[in-house]
């Protein structure tokens, strides 16, 4: 914005008009709008009857009296076309600013609001902010034969169980070792971890192996397969673990290489 052009159009209507202060038989300064004892820069017309100024307009009041009164600083702000004086006469809200963060659920904005929409909303007790509103919380832990996290199901048990197995297989068939790696790597509802089997729970598996592979698949997960061996999480002493055949139920220690299925189960929540 060019305020040379501004002051052209609108400086004069600042000012007293001299013809008028010629005509009139008073001569006091103040009834003909000189009021100022002085102006900044010496910018503006002195009385001709005593000492007292009639003041240019600043570039700020030029601005203000055409419009120009938004500073937009706030919160996700930024100035709409051009400026004045480092203002402007309409001020506009990043792309992020969109939610109202009104309605069930909903506790109000969370930071600075920018023209009465917030980058996020806070949530009520219960509800959680995730992708863009706010939901639900389902707790994680057991719902009956199954265990459910925000909603989905991770894992099922039989009534025989006092643990529940997940409704996958880790990877590939691995060694002990990286068996045991893989379940304190993988993590379940973000801050959930999985443990390998004992002995003794690998058992109860293997002998509810037909309801439970009913209640894995039946939920959408991987059965226990009949022909593959189960890690446990107990060390044979030798480098590896004992694992169970899920086809015969035989328990194995054999110290040597070989590679079985990975299933976590989870005792805790």
């Amino acid at each position: 914005m060019n305020i040379k052009y501004l002051l052209i159009g609108t400086s004069l209507s600042f000012l007293p008009t001299l013809s008028h202060a010629q005509c009139v038989a008073t001569q006091d300064c103040a009834t003909l709008g000189y009021t100022e004892t002085s102006c900044n820069g010496g910018k503006g017309v002195k009385c001709p009857f005593g000492n007292k100024w009639a003041c240019l307009p600043t570039e700020a009041e030029i601005c203000k009296k055409n419009g120009f009164t938004e500073s937009c600083t706030g919160a996700g702000q930024s100035g709409f076309g051009k400026s004045c004086g480092g203002l402007y006469a309409e001020c506009s809200c990043a792309s992020s600013y969109k939610y109202t963060c009104t309605g069930t659920g909903y506790a109000g904005g969370a930071g600075s609001a920018c023209g009465g929409k917030y980058a996020q909303c806070t949530c009520s007790s219960g509800y959680e902010w995730k992708n863009g509103s706010c939901q639900q919380q389902i707790l994680n832990g057991p719902d009956g034969d199954v265990y459910k996290c925000n909603g989905e199901i991770i894992a099922v048990k039989t009534t025989d169980m006092d643990f529940y197995v997940t409704m996958w297989d880790i990877g590939p068939s691995m060694d002990w070792g990286n068996a045991m790696a893989a379940c304190r790597e993988k993590l379940f509802c973000d801050n959930l971890e999985g443990t390998l089997p004992t002995v003794e729970q690998l058992r109860t598996m293997y002998n509810n192996k037909s309801t439970l592979n009913d209640r894995l698949t039946s939920y959408g997960g991987r059965y226990i397969s009949d022909y593959s061996c189960y890690w446990t999480s107990v060390s044979n002493g030798g480098g590896s673990g004992f694992r169970i055949n899920m086809s015969d139920g035989t328990l194995d220690g054999y110290n040597g290489r070989v590679n079985c299925n990975v299933r976590p189960i989870l005792t805790s929540w």
